[in-house]
């Protein structure tokens, strides 16, 4: 049987296998940045309408545990006015059969009393139904708007997942990828890419020059060091922004040379040779 081939030592590639690796994780990460565009804004507003779902449920629970304590409240309200109605019977009964007027204004008094615990209770009940009216008016609000929500996460929640499965082996494609080039750069190397990309607005870490400028910032690079980039001998990274610089040749990028135009060379006319050689003459 063949012997499996190993993995190369991230310290025995050279400075151009290394800058050329380092150049291939972006590319790939760059795509997966790409399929992770093409989702735009509808993850976080999915998360946002989960989380305005589950306020407004919390919502719509509070108002329901309100209103029952409100029916409590009024059913004690009717037991009270219940009472204070008997009491009133009560009194006016033994108003009939009372032996002096020390005993009748007592009793006259405590029926005015219970009368006005009554009007008392009846008052709150009043209030409480007009609280409960507001409540329900709340409730069927929040109910509707839930409603409207849940559909809405649900269309959206839907047309993520659609847009995930399209994109799901793609992804896991080019994040194999993306872990197999990852073990051709020594730790310290991928340490700082994955820092700088990180940081990095547009998620480049690494980039070619253009037009003598480097491809993340467009600050100019000067000759000496376009030299050093081009030669490949050290890993070179950007004094401005500080993006890892790489040649376009390396990364495979065909730059098309500026085509020089041919000097022409200007005959004199013939009037003006003439004069010019009258004047060497004259001399």
């Amino acid at each position: 049987m063949a012997k499996e081939k190993k993995a190369a030592d991230p310290k025995e590639l050279s400075v151009e296998e290394k800058l050329k690796a380092l150049y291939k994780l972006q590319t790939i990460n760059s795509t997966i940045d790409e399929i992770k565009l093409l989702r735009g804004e509808l993850p976080l507003e999915v998360q946002d309408l989960e989380d305005e779902i589950a306020g407004i449920r919390t919502r719509i629970e509070n108002f329901r545990l309100e209103q029952k304590a409100i029916d409590t409240a009024i059913a004690q309200r009717k037991i009270e006015i219940s009472t204070a109605q008997a009491l009133v019977d009560k009194y006016k009964a033994q108003q009939d059969s009372v032996r002096n007027n020390r005993e009748f204004d007592y009793l006259s008094k405590e029926i005015e009393f219970q009368s006005l615990e009554v009007e008392l209770c009846q008052k709150k009940i009043r209030d409480a139904q007009a609280d409960a009216e507001t409540l329900l008016i709340e409730i069927t609000s929040s109910e509707e708007l839930l409603a409207d929500k849940t559909a809405d996460h649900e269309h959206k929640h839907s047309e993520l997942e659609t847009i995930i499965e399209e994109t799901r082996q793609k992804e896991e494609k080019l994040r194999e990828e993306a872990k197999k080039v990852e073990t051709l750069i020594e730790p310290r190397l991928l340490s700082a890419f994955k820092r700088i990309r990180k940081n990095a607005r547009n998620g480049l870490a690494v980039v070619t020059v253009q037009r003598a400028a480097c491809g993340g910032c467009f600050n100019n690079i000067p000759p000496q060091r376009q030299l050093d980039i081009r030669s490949n001998k050290k890993i070179i990274v950007c004094e401005y922004c500080g993006r890892i610089l790489v040649d376009q040749e390396l990364a495979g990028i065909t730059v098309e040379k500026p085509v020089k135009a041919k000097a022409t060379r200007k005959k004199a006319a013939p009037k003006e040779a003439k004069e010019v050689k009258e004047e060497t003459s004259e001399d």
